[in-house]
């Protein structure tokens, strides 16, 4: 069934692209646990088990793309960017994580879109978290095309299960937790941690960016681990234009001394990170 599907939507997009060619894609809804085909989840569709034949039969599609309903975010997302596809998510329930997973979805597997379903049904769109991500994202476009496929973006998703994350970039190691790991926000108890997010760009050897809600980073030095690492400087701004402005530099109580940088859960910041070494 699935070959016929996809040798049929081929002959579509064929046609299609002969008269305008744009990318085309093909999405999927996604299997439900323990759902039989065809019962408990519509079969045949570009299902990661299935993409070796849609790619086979499909040839002309340019990629395939998971619809989110379910759980299970990360491991979905990991089997869509196999065979070199691209990761876009055309449509996402429209819920209070949405926001935390666009985030991830353009900076962990720098994903080409993320898009939920029914966003023009909240009251304020723009006040949204989702609107406020957004407006991050559209600040780092630049940024972010700069630097895509050369081992410089990386982003972290935080709930209470999952809440601290450990990459490289450069010659740092960071590690990231969710705000609610720090006593200050007197979140730490709750049975449910809201889900949170962050994007970091590495612009220079010391240089970073870091922008998103609820996170808390660390860093350390691993081509010399005998260096301590510190925070020469680091300012909250904003891009206009492409053009950085500083709204406020950030010190003392802000960085606990120098220890780690935080956004709070709630804010939606961009910070420069500026760190340096020393014995």
């Amino acid at each position: 069934m699935a070959w016929y599907y996809s040798n049929y939507v081929n002959d579509i997009v064929r046609a299609g692209k002969s008269i305008y060619p744009l990318p085309m894609f093909v999405n999927a809804a996604l299997i439900r646990p323990g759902r039989q085909p065809g019962k408990g989840y519509p079969s045949a569709g570009p299902l990661p088990h299935l993409m070796d034949i849609w790619t086979a039969g499909g040839r002309s599609i340019d990629f395939l793309s998971p619809d989110f309903y379910l759980p299970e975010f990360k491991l979905w997302c990991d089997l869509y960017i196999r065979q070199g596809n691209p990761l876009f998510i055309p449509e996402h329930r429209f819920d209070n994580t949405a926001a935390a997973k666009a985030i991830y979805t353009i900076g962990h597997y720098e994903g080409i879109g993320f898009s939920p379903f029914s966003i023009e049904s909240a009251e304020n769109p723009k006040n949204e978290p989702l609107g406020e991500i957004y407006k991050l994202l559209n600040q780092l476009t630049t940024l972010i095309t700069m630097h895509q496929g050369q081992n410089r973006i990386e982003a972290v998703l935080f709930d209470k299960e999952n809440h601290e994350s450990v990459f490289q970039l450069g010659d740092y190691e960071f590690t990231f937790r969710h705000s609610y790991t720090l006593e200050w926000e007197g979140k730490f108890d709750n049975d449910i941690w809201d889900m949170s997010s962050a994007i970091i760009i590495q612009t220079d050897v010391d240089e970073f960016y870091v922008a998103g809600s609820g996170i808390v980073a660390t860093f350390k030095n691993l081509s010399n681990p005998d260096l301590n690492v510190g925070i020469l400087k680091v300012d909250e701004g904003r891009f206009d234009n492409n053009d950085w402005n500083i709204i406020r530099h950030l010190n003392g109580d802000q960085t606990h001394q120098g220890r780690h940088i935080r956004i709070f859960y709630g804010d939606y910041s961009i910070l420069r990170l500026e760190l340096y070494n020393y014995e």
